[in-house]
């Protein structure tokens, strides 16, 4: 096993938290006092995290698909996978929802390297994005998970996306990017919906839907009916930022720098649409915080500033 001998973007003065990792095959297994935290799986066209676990225990993204066993659980946007990463037009593919019924795909290739360090717990994977016979990107996808020092999970995500066997031209459309779909007391409609949503501007519930924010946070009870947060925060070296939000009130919230014609009402279609050249590389980077307890922006706010510091 390789320990990583630096960690990226996490709170300052983070807890020494008990995390260790345990491989699977095409995946990882990230424990916490022996206890599943969170697990990366590839088992769909896309890989993603799940489940993903509060601080007092409690799953805190959408069980469906893959669980089927959960009552009154959406059977909606099946390619929602609880904490993911992807997009709808990438040269023309539909890596998202694969409405264009075509064979686009991001292939997991492997651990690049895995390991905990001062409590820290870290792992890249080797991704590829595959359609129509091509590799469109390569990826590079590193998750970090700490314990800031009010408990809180904090999980940082850097993807370095680069333009393989030719240009890769990202679309302008709502659909993606970087997302979280919530479990159903988190959302702001549905039959267990009991959650606010806020984001970094002061705008609230339906409003924050397609508008520019540093961050953005769903927050009400779990799942066992403790106040929980679940925030997402962008960082200021990402393309164009701050971002557009494609949030909606069945408990999606996703990052987009790519969406604009769809987000601001433009009649422009390629408004959104950005050019990665053959060998040139793109590198977002993202947080999520999850913490137990009431919302408290100033709190998040703070925790946003740790994340955004070079």
């Amino acid at each position: 096993m390789k320990t990583l001998t630096a960690v990226f973007f996490v709170s300052a003065l983070p807890l020494i938290a008990g995390f260790s990792l345990d491989p699977t095959e095409g995946g990882i297994r990230v424990m916490e006092d022996e206890k599943l935290i969170t697990e990366y799986r590839s088992d769909h066209r896309v890989p993603y995290l799940y489940p993903l676990l509060a601080p007092g225990g409690a799953n805190l993204t959408r069980h469906w698909p893959m669980k089927d066993d959960f009552k009154d659980e959406d059977r909606d946007h099946p390619h929602h996978r609880s904490f993911w990463m992807a997009h709808g037009a990438v040269n023309g593919y539909d890596f998202w929802a694969f409405h264009d019924g075509k064979d686009a795909k991001i292939e997991h290739r492997g651990m690049v390297r895995h390991g905990v360090t001062e409590g820290v717990a870290s792992f890249t994977a080797d991704l590829a994005w595959t359609a129509g016979g091509k590799t469109h990107l390569t990826e590079k996808r590193t998750h970090t998970l700490a314990r800031a020092a009010d408990g809180s999970l904090l999980v940082t995500v850097e993807c370095a996306l680069t333009a393989a066997d030719g240009d890769a031209l990202f679309g302008d459309t709502k659909e993606g990017m970087f997302a979280v779909r919530t479990d159903r007391t988190l959302r702001l409609k549905g039959p267990q919906a009991k959650a606010n949503a806020v984001n970094s501007e002061g705008l609230k519930d339906l409003d924050i839907w397609g508008k520019r924010a540093k961050w953005i946070a769903y927050h009400g009870p779990d799942e066992t009916g403790k106040p929980v947060v679940a925030a997402l925060f962008d960082h200021p070296s990402n393309l164009r930022y701050p971002t557009w939000w494609h949030a909606r009130d069945y408990g999606l919230f996703a990052a987009n720098p790519f969406g604009i014609h769809d987000f601001e009402g433009k009649k422009d279609k390629t408004l959104g649409n950005h050019t990665l050249k053959k060998g040139e590389t793109l590198t977002f980077r993202y947080q999520l915080l999850i913490q137990q307890g009431e919302i408290d922006s100033a709190a998040i706010e703070s925790h946003w500033k740790h994340f955004a510091k070079p």
